[in-house]
């Protein structure tokens, strides 16, 4: 749908007034200004920590802590010798890669596995091939180039 004037419309809630509290009791929201009786939330200067509930221990202390993050983890993209040869180029690098669409970003480090067959003598560079894929592409009478 093409948009032009007659189409164009304010956001949502754009027009919506604004709440205003303790304006009397004609307003809906006088007396106690939608705060309710007593308790922590009605007093002036209330604010509470997120996840608060109540004095009750909250949530993510309750839960018990799992596992371990490892920061220093490496993702590697893992592309299979069958994929290479569906690409008909001679020389693959991950430029090449990101262009057919097999990974997300040139940038990503890349390993080879040895899924498939090879019969085309393809130049690879990648950052990491398994034993299978390196026997495979060298078999072709390609080459393994290791990128840094």
């Amino acid at each position: 749908m093409a948009t032009n004037l007659s189409t164009i419309r304010a956001p949502r809630k754009a027009s919506e007034k604004r709440k205003r509290v303790g304006r009397g009791m004609g307003s809906g929201m006088g007396k106690t200004s939608t705060r309710g009786h007593k308790g922590q939330g009605s007093r002036s200067g209330s604010r509470l920590l997120r996840g608060f509930e109540g004095g009750q221990m909250p949530l993510h202390r309750r839960l018990p802590k799992r596992g371990f993050t490892n920061i220093f983890r490496e993702e590697y993209a893992v592309v299979n010798v069958e994929r290479l040869a569906s690409l008909g180029e001679s020389t693959i690098t991950p430029e090449v890669l990101k262009k057919a669409g097999i990974i997300k970003r040139a940038e990503q480090l890349v390993k080879v596995l040895g899924d498939g067959e090879l019969s085309a003598a393809l130049t690879v560079h990648a950052h990491k091939f398994s034993k299978s894929a390196q026997e495979k592409i060298t078999k072709a009478g390609g080459k393994v180039e290791v990128l840094q």
